[in-house]
């Protein structure tokens, strides 16, 4: 199986079209379309499904993800290997955070980073703890900063973040010292991502507090502004809560509740040597 077809037909799912992938990999898009024909000839059925809205798997073609997404990896792998057994220093690498905190600490390491290994590219990917660790596992990301999850993949805890309650200024209990986590339940609660396991909502599970959800939002600064007009409170972490002050108040929770920020990586045997570069590197520049 052609390695560079599996590729383009992955790329061509995460950009959601032919001519995206053609920009981003340096073919024409009728080269590209060429590729996905023979790839399919060679499979045996249809991959894609073509539309104006775009290009979607077949359901063949889901089952078949997981293996092509391995076959991608491992020919990284090798290229890179056999780079690194030349005296080269080449590769690309995914990292995902779950905390846009951590930009500024990325944008920094990345930086440093290319002035040793100026043959490797870095990109940067955001998503919830839960997805980035699934995109870990399916070879999608080659390592993320998140909160602590149930896993199989080496951590390196980094530091203990609180979870909060945010209120409105004047919201009758912002002048309170703490928040009952079980009022979340009482007053019109503003959720953050939605139908995802988050650090929110594997709390509020832990505490068997249902929420009242009276808004919904799968962004942070949107949930803030929603706070600050007084439509509602929210569950945020401290180390988010740093970037929006304005208009409302943050209460530790009672009984307190905090969650573990780290780098979580692959088990060795599964990370292509930039990947183990870049791990290596981040580890030495660890700090709380």
């Amino acid at each position: 199986m052609d390695t560079e077809r599996c590729r383009a037909l992955l790329c061509a799912l995460e950009e959601g079209s032919l001519t995206a992938v053609s920009e981003k990999l340096g073919y024409t898009t009728s080269g590209i379309s060429r590729m996905m024909a023979a790839l399919e000839e060679e499979t045996g059925f249809p991959l894609l499904i073509r539309s104006r809205s775009g290009v979607f798997p077949t359901e063949e073609c889901q089952q078949l993800l997981p293996v092509m997404q391995e076959i991608v990896q491992l020919s990284d792998r090798y290229d890179q290997t056999a780079s690194e057994m030349k005296g080269l220093n080449c590769g690309s690498i995914r990292i995902g955070t779950s905390y846009y905190a951590y930009y500024d600490w990325f944008a920094g390491l990345i930086a440093d980073f290319g002035k040793e290994y100026p043959g490797i590219t870095v990109e940067i990917v955001e998503g919830t703890s839960t997805e980035l660790l699934r995109d870990m596992d399916e070879h999608r990301a080659d390592l993320c900063i998140i909160s602590k999850r149930a896993g199989n993949y080496n951590w390196a805890p980094l530091k203990k973040d609180q979870l909060l309650a945010c209120l409105p200024k004047d919201h009758p209990m912002a002048r309170r010292e703490k928040f009952p986590v079980k009022a979340f339940a009482e007053e019109d609660f503003i959720e953050l991502y939605p139908g995802k396991e988050t650090d929110n909502s594997q709390m509020l599970e832990r505490c068997r507090v249902k929420p009242k959800v009276r808004y919904a939002t799968s962004d942070n600064y949107a949930a803030y502004a929603m706070v600050a007009a007084g439509l509602g409170i929210a569950c945020t972490n401290a180390i988010i809560a740093e970037s929006f002050k304005e208009g409302v108040r943050y209460l530790p929770l009672t009984p307190a509740q905090s969650v573990e920020i780290g780098m979580a990586t692959p088990k060795t045997k599964a990370m292509s040597p930039a990947a183990k570069k870049f791990a290596e590197f981040a580890l030495t520049r660890f700090s709380g």
